[in-house]
């Protein structure tokens, strides 16, 4: 913000000092332009300036649809929409989507304890390592 000194007539106001509320934009443009020169220096440094001949890359499998398991709130079993049952649980899903595939279980609210373990442990016993578990979001 700049000043702006009193006139030499008017007796005591003679070194009353004045705001001025113009803005000054000098120090900013310095500012960016300083800044602009040191940006266009150091870009090119950032880039490598090694030449290669990169070879392509194969497009691999797009990934698969997640698999759900549902446990509902009357202990009935499901593999995304099909139903199962829980002695029946690793086959259907070993040959639905093979044993290397991460399984989510989802399971209603009021679904007692053991019955969910009893899925976890089943899961786990046929050979499904990587269970995931899904909630709602708030």
């Amino acid at each position: 913000m700049g000043m702006r000194l009193a006139t030499a007539s008017g007796g005591g106001e003679r070194y009353r000092v004045g705001q001025n509320a113009d803005i000054n934009v000098t120090p900013f443009v310095d500012v960016m332009l300083v800044l602009l020169i040191i940006f266009m220096v150091a870009i090119p440094a950032t880039q490598v300036s090694v030449k290669l001949d990169l070879p392509q890359a194969a497009a691999g499998d797009p990934p698969k649809a997640p698999t759900y398991i549902s446990l509902t709130d009357e202990g009935r079993l499901y593999i995304g929409d099909l139903p199962t049952t829980l002695p029946a649980l690793t086959g259907d899903l070993g040959t639905m989507i093979g044993r290397q595939d991460r399984v989510y279980i989802r399971a209603d609210r009021s679904v007692r304890y053991d019955d969910f373990m009893a899925v976890m442990n089943t899961l786990r016993d046929g050979g499904f390592e990587r269970v995931g578990l899904m909630s709602e979001e708030i």
